[in-house]
């Protein structure tokens, strides 16, 4: 299970923007953490809403596009397999985040690590096992596992303060420039991406390029 990065004060956190329906955000995920512990870094998961970024750009769902959806769903599965990641596609796909990012935030406000296995638990649960975490039976069943107490955050995901939460969280999102997922930034340098991780590590390696 990985747990969160701590860092020298000196030196700025990545911020791994991401959503928990997007098979690059799932592949970056596996790998973020160590790649940004290597060079003392602690890493930010801000996961928001991959239709709020769409309705910003006026982009469409990639996986429909003419073309390109076919070539997607091709890399996704090699993309996986390059990273040495488990992956299946899953059936149902894309799917709506709204419950999962909610209660990541609620699990975040009360012990960072814990909210940090549940999103590993969310990602694994739908591209390993296929679960259908737009349901929120499922979002609090994950949570539960790590430690949550399903009545209490079955109150929360339906309350005005957690859906104000998360909807600051996206406009924050696209006040920073973030226009997909995973969307990267460190030393307010954007990296957007999976197949930017090895640009990221050099800029961590040397300080900028």
């Amino acid at each position: 299970m990985s747990q969160p990065i701590e860092a020298t004060a000196s030196l700025a956190p990545v911020e791994f923007y991401f959503d928990f329906t997007s098979p690059y955000g799932y592949l970056a995920s596996e790998k973020i953490d160590a790649l940004a512990s290597r060079y003392d870094r602690r890493v930010k998961w801000r996961p928001f809403l991959m239709g709020v970024a769409l309705k910003a750009t006026g982009a469409g769902i990639l996986t429909r596009l003419p073309l390109k959806g076919e070539y997607a769903l091709r890399d996704f599965a090699r993309s996986a397999r390059f990273l040495d990641v488990p992956y299946t596609q899953p059936a149902n796909f894309p799917l709506a985040t709204m419950q999962a990012a909610r209660a990541y935030y609620w699990l975040h406000d009360r012990d960072c690590a814990t909210a940090r296995a549940f999103a590993h638990s969310l990602y694994r649960g739908y591209f390993i096992d296929g679960r259908d975490i737009s349901d929120p039976e499922v979002v609090l069943e994950l949570a539960a596992r790590h430690g949550a107490d399903r009545a209490t955050l079955a109150a929360a995901l339906n309350d005005a303060p957690l859906k104000e939460r998360l909807k600051a969280e996206c406009e924050a999102a696209i006040a920073r420039g973030v226009f997909g997922s995973p969307y990267l930034i460190v030393d307010d340098e954007p990296f957007f991406g999976v197949d930017r991780l090895p640009q990221l590590e050099r800029w961590l390696a040397s300080g900028g390029f």
